[in-house]
């Protein structure tokens, strides 16, 4: 059973969709207000697409998973109660990830994300960046897998809930 990543295309947006909605609903079982004020929408991953900084995880010829690797500097980053390890350096950003209900449990996102420093390394960046919000556990245990570290907190909005935990990874 083939595992590899590729550029996310046109044709895949129904089934990045589907991803993102069950995504979404099982943040919103797990208590997590990530994702549950209409964001990501289609709109977000057609712009993506366009930028072409999305990605699809295949596993066994049909999508698994959903990231984008963004590397140009994200606003949101430039602020943080807390510091980055590596401040000068360009880095990369991994955003958006998830995995279908079907491939859940089989640690797919470890491979993901192995799959996605790869790219961003083959496309000369070391330094790696990634956040989720505090209630966000699973994406936490993963994040921490794939040995990322806490740096402290950013915002993607100013509200309370827009509140994230950052982590960096330097190769």
């Amino acid at each position: 059973m083939p595992i590899y990543i590729r550029l996310a295309q046109k044709a895949d947006l129904p089934a990045i969709m589907l991803i993102i909605n069950q995504a979404k609903k099982l943040l919103k079982q797990d208590g997590s207000p990530q994702w549950q004020d209409g964001h990501p929408n289609e709109q977000m991953f057609q712009d993506d697409l366009i930028q072409q900084r999305a990605y699809v995880l295949i596993v066994d010829q049909e999508v698994a998973g959903v990231a984008v690797l963004q590397t140009t500097p994200d606003p949101n980053y430039v602020d943080i109660a807390g510091a980055w390890q590596n401040s000068t350096a360009a880095y990369a950003t991994i955003h958006r990830i998830a995995i279908s209900d079907k491939y859940r449990g089989q640690h797919l996102g470890v491979i993901f994300i192995s799959n996605l420093l790869s790219r961003g390394l083959f496309l000369g960046f070391h330094n790696f960046r990634i956040d989720t919000h505090a209630l966000n556990k699973r994406m936490q245990g993963l994040i921490k897998k794939s040995d990322f570290h806490y740096r402290g907190v950013i915002h993607v909005d100013p509200t309370p809930d827009g509140a994230r935990y950052a982590y960096e990874l330097n190769l």
